[in-house]
């Protein structure tokens, strides 16, 4: 069952607005994504309200949709169609190599962050939703959750970040 869109606006609202006070775990060290000169994009903002509506949804390999599970690029793909009407298809590769590259520092809500996770560039792909943290389809404990991108095991495996949008 869904959260209700106004649960998902205030969990997405509470979120966002803990950028300007970032939580840190031990172990982790500050973030610092810049407020750079790329606008934030509305297009951006539903990719992230519709992602924060997956959480919980169960993960499966070559998953395309939520009801039989989903794996990382297949969440992308999935989301990007339903909330902003691109078609982003493919592997986590070929995601990769059809957006355009930005910075790290560039960032925004909706851009998409790409991870080395199985020893081949571009293997794993996640949605950027603010304060440094990213929502994906790991295979590991199975489920769309949120990360950040200064846990140890991500931090030491990004490669890039690519934009749809702009």
């Amino acid at each position: 069952m869904r959260l209700p869109t106004l649960l998902l606006s205030i969990v997405l609202a509470l979120l966002l607005g803990a950028c300007g006070s970032p939580a840190l775990r031990s172990g982790s060290s500050p973030e610092t994504i810049s407020q750079g000169s790329r606008p934030v994009s509305e297009k951006g903002y539903e990719v992230v309200f519709y992602a924060m509506g997956l959480i919980d949804t169960g993960y499966r390999f070559g998953g395309k949709n939520p009801e039989a599970g989903l794996d990382c690029s297949g969440m992308v793909s999935y989301i990007y169609d339903r909330a902003a009407g691109l078609k982003v298809q493919g592997s986590a590769a070929e995601i990769a190599r059809n957006g355009r590259p930005i910075d790290r520092a560039e960032l925004r809500p909706g851009d998409l962050v790409f991870f080395n996770t199985m020893n081949r560039s571009f293997s794993h792909v996640g949605i950027f939703i603010g304060d440094a943290r990213f929502i994906h389809a790991p295979s590991t404990n199975g489920r769309v959750r949120i990360d950040r991108l200064s846990d140890s095991y991500y931090a030491t495996r990004f490669e890039a970040a690519r934009t749809f949008f702009d």
